[in-house]
């Protein structure tokens, strides 16, 4: 198994975001190590979407600072904000596979629009991680005839087929059975010792997480709650944590004046509009 160093590869600080008036993250500090599984765990709304869309530079932080391998991405200009995206890969939930294009066309769609290599070479390569997610000989099959399973494994042959340095996914063994989660848990561990990459995963799934994780960093209302290993987050005394971990429901206090001021829409105190 491949061990995790103190390198970072991802390393953020003071991160502050808003869609909107609404503050989703509010002062994270958060960083990943080289050639580790880093999971991101909280409840609906925790804010783990939003911290994962600020990785990949898909929306700018109000403050705070993001290092992916070693740059500043709100910084990046045109040209290495491309080469930067030919280090990540990405898994998304659904596959997002292109129901027009064959299982080999979309495993070999960024080797097409990134890199100048050969058809010839690109099917090899393709082919080459069809083998690694164990899905050697179906690269002729469209998406409409894979299972659930399948289409989790082809979405990531896609996502590392340019051995990305760094992999996100998004809830990777969500809707599938426990035999296909726990073979896709392992495929995770396997991607990460064979290409040496570091692996970031949103999930809900505790089995999954305390299987996979080298480290797991709990979001709760845009704030980090705790990161720690699985041993150190299953002995938290946190409540909150240990509610995360146990799905138990808290009881909200409810406070007279924001109750109000969410029904109108007014300060209560200063009797002027939000």
């Amino acid at each position: 198994m491949s061990e995790a160093t103190d390198e970072l590869v991802i390393e953020v600080k003071g991160l502050v975001a808003h869609y909107g008036k609404r503050k989703i993250l509010d002062g994270i500090d958060f960083d990943v190590r080289a050639d580790e599984i880093m999971v991101i765990m909280g409840g609906s709304g925790s804010g783990k979407s939003t911290l994962v869309r600020q990785l990949l530079s898909l929306d700018r932080p109000t403050s705070g600072t993001i290092h992916v391998l070693g740059k500043e991405i709100a910084k990046l200009g045109t040209v290495e904000r491309g080469e930067f995206y030919k280090d990540i890969g990405v898994a998304f939930q659904s596959g997002a596979l292109f129901s027009s294009m064959s299982v080999g066309e979309n495993i070999m769609l960024p080797l097409t629009e990134h890199t100048k290599l050969d058809e010839q070479t690109q099917e090899i390569m393709m082919r080459m991680k069809l083998e690694v997610v164990d899905l050697a000989g179906f690269e002729d099959l469209m998406p409409a005839e894979l299972s659930g399973g399948m289409t989790k494994r082809a979405a990531l042959a896609r996502a590392v087929v340019m051995d990305p340095k760094i992999l996100f996914c998004d809830e990777p063994s969500a809707g599938l059975d426990p035999v296909v989660s726990a073979a896709i848990d392992d495929l995770l561990l396997r991607l990460r010792d064979a290409l040496q990459m570091s692996i970031v995963v949103v999930t809900h799934e505790l089995e999954s997480a305390f299987k996979i994780a080298d480290r797991i960093t709990i979001l709760d209302e845009g704030k980090v709650l705790m990161t720690g290993t699985v041993d150190e987050i299953k002995d938290s005394d946190n409540e909150r944590i240990q509610n995360i971990l146990h799905r138990r429901i808290e009881e909200e206090t409810l406070d007279p004046d924001a109750y109000l001021e969410r029904l109108t829409g007014i300060d209560v105190k200063a009797g002027a509009p939000l």
